[in-house]
């Protein structure tokens, strides 16, 4: 590792960027404020990178929901595949947010097990 640091001083590599989201590659150089890559010519700003890894998803009330939330079902769901319904006013706990077009909330359903739910469809508890 040393040795990797060294030459990377020789070379004006600079080993603290992060490495390119697109190959992997950890030879990654700045120009003005962007990064690049020379092994696959990705060009990306790390400030928007950033901005993109949050991700905001507001339930039924506009209340902002993050992983670890409690929520509440508001209204009678059918699952997809079974006969089962979710009651309204059942409990949940959101194990993890994605960000996807249909289901955005992966949680823990109380009498149900896991599942994706739809954030207009529950309440913060």
């Amino acid at each position: 590792m040393e040795v990797n640091s060294k030459l990377a001083n020789l070379l004006g590599v600079n080993m603290s960027f992060p490495p390119c989201p697109s190959c992997q590659s950890e030879y990654v150089y700045q120009d003005q404020n962007q990064l690049v890559c020379p092994e696959c010519s990705y060009e990306w700003d790390p400030i928007e990178i950033e901005a993109e890894e949050l991700i905001t998803v507001k339930d039924a009330n506009g209340t902002l929901l993050s992983e670890t939330d409690k929520i509440t079902i508001i209204k009678d769901l059918k699952i997809k595949g079974s006969s089962q319904i979710i009651k309204i006013g059942t409990k949940g706990l959101i194990r993890r947010i994605q960000d996807t077009k249909d289901h955005q909330l992966d949680c823990k359903i109380d009498g149900v097990g896991e599942m994706m739910v739809t954030a207009k469809f529950v309440k913060k508890a």
